[in-house]
């Protein structure tokens, strides 16, 4: 597995991946903490630097890119200096984007205060109502036009209101009447589990398996018996179950379960650590790889991540070196 896996690592360059779902834009406020605040029981931040990311989808679409590969990214922004930023900060990172304005609502924004590699605070800047119908069909005009060209589709649901069930009726009618049949990929928010119903590949966590599942997730029986009932309830082609420290389950189909362990050797924060593994799934389906193959990809990617602070990405070096040396996965069936 690993010798394949170095040869295909150049394989990844240049394969197209169009991603649609909720943009937000990530803002790091950073600095120190030495004393606690006289107004009240809190710390004082003293701010040593001031940083934004691209996040949410546009957080896949940056993993995507920093893997060689090349995504397309679209949603919603609001026309303010955050949408601004998103923008630049698309252009600077190399990303293509089609991007809506909505006049009557922000662009998501997360703002989180860092002291000392700890995350102290997070403010969150939104509304997760569904867009209008007129941003609904520019966004379907645009995926009219393009979504034939790309054998991979990723759509990143993070509760904001594009990935609505108008948006799911209207997608799937598209695809009927168009005749193709991309690799749909989701990473899903729970209370929108229905709208997932047969997806190429569904990726949620344990805490996410179970709450579509209606159970808690501690040990290796409770994510198969979770997987069942999510193939039971939305008939997936496949579901990968990331488990944190554990690794990830990967299900061929409802029967037939593969066990990859993780990688990680240090894990510092695992923020958008889900964006790396479904944006790495995604880049190795377009490069032809089967699913299996993609989820051991995808997770030297997390393993990489994870140890970084912030939403990190991984690159094509980092991955062959990780390959190269990082202790050899024992893939296990965990079929019953």
């Amino acid at each position: 597995m690993d010798n394949k896996i170095l040869n295909i690592l150049p394989d990844l360059k240049g394969q197209k991946v169009l991603i649609v779902g909720d943009v937000m834009l990530d803002h790091y406020v950073i600095g120190t903490v030495d004393r606690i605040s006289p107004e009240a029981p809190v710390p004082v931040v003293q701010v040593t630097e001031e940083k934004y990311l691209l996040g949410g989808a546009g957080n896949v679409a940056r993993n995507i890119t920093s893997l060689g590969g090349e995504p397309h990214l679209t949603g919603f922004v609001g026309a303010d200096e955050e949408g601004r930023v998103f923008r630049r900060l698309c252009d600077d990172s190399g990303i293509t984007c089609s991007l809506y304005e909505s006049s009557d609502r922000p662009t998501t924004k997360k703002t989180r205060v860092m002291a000392h590699n700890q995350q102290m605070v997070r403010v969150d800047r939104e509304k997760t109502s569904d867009f209008s119908p007129e941003l609904m069909d520019d966004l379907f005009a645009f995926l009219e036009r393009e979504i034939c060209d790309y054998k991979v589709v990723i759509l990143s649901d993070y509760g904001k209101g594009t990935l609505s069930q108008v948006f799911f009726d209207r997608f799937w009618t598209l695809l009927k009447q168009k005749n193709h049949k991309p690799h749909i990929l989701v990473d899903p928010k729970t209370a929108n589990y229905d709208r997932y119903k047969s997806v190429s590949l569904l990726t949620p966590n344990a805490k996410e398996a179970g709450e579509g599942a209606h159970m808690e997730v501690k040990e290796r029986a409770d994510v198969l018996e979770a997987g069942r009932r999510l193939f039971d309830r939305l008939n997936p082609e496949h579901l990968l179950i990331t488990l944190g420290g554990n690794g990830m389950a990967l299900f061929e189909s409802r029967d037939v379960v593969k066990h990859v362990p993780t990688f990680a050797r240090k894990v510092f924060d695992v923020t958008g650590a889900g964006d790396t593994v479904i944006a790495t799934l995604g880049l190795g389906l377009a490069a032809g790889l089967d699913p299996l193959t993609s989820a051991v990809l995808a997770n030297y990617a997390a393993g990489i991540v994870v140890g970084q602070v912030g939403a990190a990405t991984a690159t094509v070096d980092e991955l062959a070196e990780a390959v190269r040396n990082w202790p050899k996965p024992e893939i296990n069936s965990w079929s019953e």
